[in-house]
């Protein structure tokens, strides 16, 4: 098996997809009062004062918290559609439309939000998505948690530990742009850092 393995944010996309979809889910203005309300865990995360996992939980709680997972659900499939398509970066959809082509196993890492992420990889053809999924309450709401971590970093390489489940790909190609692939990047005998 020929593994290629994709980061999403800065990797197919041409920029980050999660404050866009926090636009397209809130509206302008509950978009601007949540990033007011999120302004501190963002610029302790740019200083490196709060840890990744932790300031997006906050942001998640901010902008999704008591929200429905079935709402939230709906609105990513159409941010699947709608918005994810004017984010995409030729250069590298065209390397997953050869390794598809190729007959290789292509599966999306990433930290993004399973909410969009499954119904756009789902429309490209993905074999897998590991990736970040929001934790909800007995009644499907969402309490503003990452369940069960957020995939970013060292994560990443642990779930594609887990997917593959003994398996052993005889050749590994990776793509990402950005810190928190380094670990993805390192496994891969192919790595590809983008932009």
């Amino acid at each position: 098996m020929h593994l290629a393995l994709f980061d999403f944010d800065g990797t197919l996309t041409t920029r980050d997809s999660f404050l866009p979809f926090l636009h397209h889910l809130a509206g302008t203005p509950g978009f601007a009062a949540g990033l007011a309300r999120s302004s501190g865990p963002l610029l302790a995360y740019a200083l490196r004062l709060m840890a990744n996992d932790a300031a997006k939980a906050q942001v998640v709680r901010q902008f999704m918290g008591g929200r429905s997972l079935a709402e939230v659900h709906e609105q990513g499939a159409r941010y699947a559609r709608e918005g994810l398509p004017r984010l995409l970066r030729p250069q590298t959809m065209a390397a997953l439309a050869a390794h598809r082509e190729a007959g290789h196993t292509c599966v999306l890492v990433s930290a993004s939000l399973d909410v969009y992420l499954h119904p756009w990889a789902e429309q490209q053809g993905f074999d897998a998505v590991l990736c970040t999924s929001l934790a909800v309450d007995a009644s499907q709401r969402i309490t503003g948690e990452l369940h069960p971590r957020n995939c970013h970093g060292p994560e990443k390489v642990s779930r594609i530990h887990q997917w593959l489940a003994g398996r052993t790909p005889t050749h590994i190609t990776a793509y990402g742009d950005s810190r928190g692939d380094r670990e993805m990047l390192a496994m891969a005998q192919s790595p590809h850092w983008i932009g």
